[in-house]
């Protein structure tokens, strides 16, 4: 069963993946700690891909890929085509620079999809990583989200931005899609509307 869910129309259903995720080679990394406790969560532009992973990152041939963003920025010049022909999205994650792509590429919609990377469910960068997408830079194309993506975190997610999901394994996938509707008048303005509850609704005279 798949374990994407999609939202059109504000509907949601989940769906086959017809994008194949690209996936950096594994590499070590080190434990950190401060305090003498572990660090769970990288800092936002730490470097984290070497440039072997880099290297040694296979590129499908063809087909619609969705490919790591250091990977993306050093074969940009070789995969204009593609780029062109809409088979090549892009993955973040949520610790890595949003503007090094922005720069890169000023007209983001050339890019059918992108997609954050969630490392741990409790990094709450990656709403301020979909809001900025959909208002500041105004991508409107499909927004995904995946890696440690739970149920409690999709209505939110959804108010930032997405409209895809990729559910953790483990966990239902039909479950996740109940939380879309957790919330049926939320009061703050969003990505998804921008107009706060006062705006929403005319409570007449």
């Amino acid at each position: 069963m798949s374990q994407l869910i999609a939202l059109k129309n504000g509907a949601a259903s989940t769906i086959e993946d017809d994008w194949l995720l690209v996936k950096l080679p594994q590499t070590h990394v080190e434990e950190r700690k401060q305090a003498g406790k572990v660090v769970l969560f990288k800092l936002t532009g730490e470097q984290t891909v070497t440039p072997e992973q880099i290297t040694n990152t296979t590129i499908p041939a063809s087909g619609k890929v969705i490919l790591p963003l250091k990977v993306f920025l050093a074969n940009q010049k070789t995969l204009q085509a593609r780029i062109g022909k809409g088979e090549i999205g892009v993955w973040l994650a949520t610790h890595e620079i949003l503007e090094d792509l922005t720069n890169a590429l000023p007209d983001l919609n050339t890019l059918p999809i992108i997609a954050i990377f969630v490392e741990r469910f409790a990094d709450g960068r990656i709403f301020s990583l979909g809001n900025l997408l959909r208002t500041r830079y105004g991508y409107k194309n499909t927004l995904r989200s995946f890696g440690d993506v739970l149920r409690d975190q999709l209505f939110f997610q959804k108010r930032s931005g997405f409209d895809q999901f990729v559910i953790r394994a483990d966990r239902s996938a039909n479950d996740a899609i109940t939380s879309l509707n957790d919330f049926s008048a939320p009061y703050q303005g969003a990505a998804d509307d921008s107009r706060p509850a006062f705006q929403r609704y005319n409570r007449g005279a």
